[in-house]
């Protein structure tokens, strides 16, 4: 990877960390029209500060944070201990099928 396809990185709750290159936020916000391509920063924030991750389904993370009336998802892959990227993000106002994935990580825990 050329270092100026990094946009930024983050640090996991797993204390990974976790890549977002431009050609995934391109995808992000190519298909995730809701995403604003300033909305980066927020984005690798969900990551290091969620306030939840729940699983996936193919071992991916999904860090969730709510900001202003509106749910943000974050999905990462932890592909090492210590490695690590955002594979998409998107923005929903429906949270109820949260309930249905294990929690990993709360902030309440």
């Amino acid at each position: 990877m050329v270092f100026s396809d990094l946009i930024g990185v983050a640090t996991s709750k797993n204390n990974v960390t976790i890549r977002l290159t431009r050609e995934r936020w391109l995808h992000i916000t190519t298909a995730h029209p809701e995403i604003k391509a300033s909305d980066s920063l927020t984005a690798l924030d969900i990551v290091g500060n969620p306030n939840i991750v729940l699983s996936g389904g193919k071992d991916e993370l999904l860090g969730v944070k709510k900001i202003r009336k509106r749910v943000w998802f974050v999905v990462d892959k932890e592909i090492t201990s210590k490695d690590g990227f955002i594979l998409t993000a998107y923005i929903t106002t429906d949270d109820k099928w949260l309930f249905k994935r294990k929690a990993m990580w709360n902030r309440a825990l």
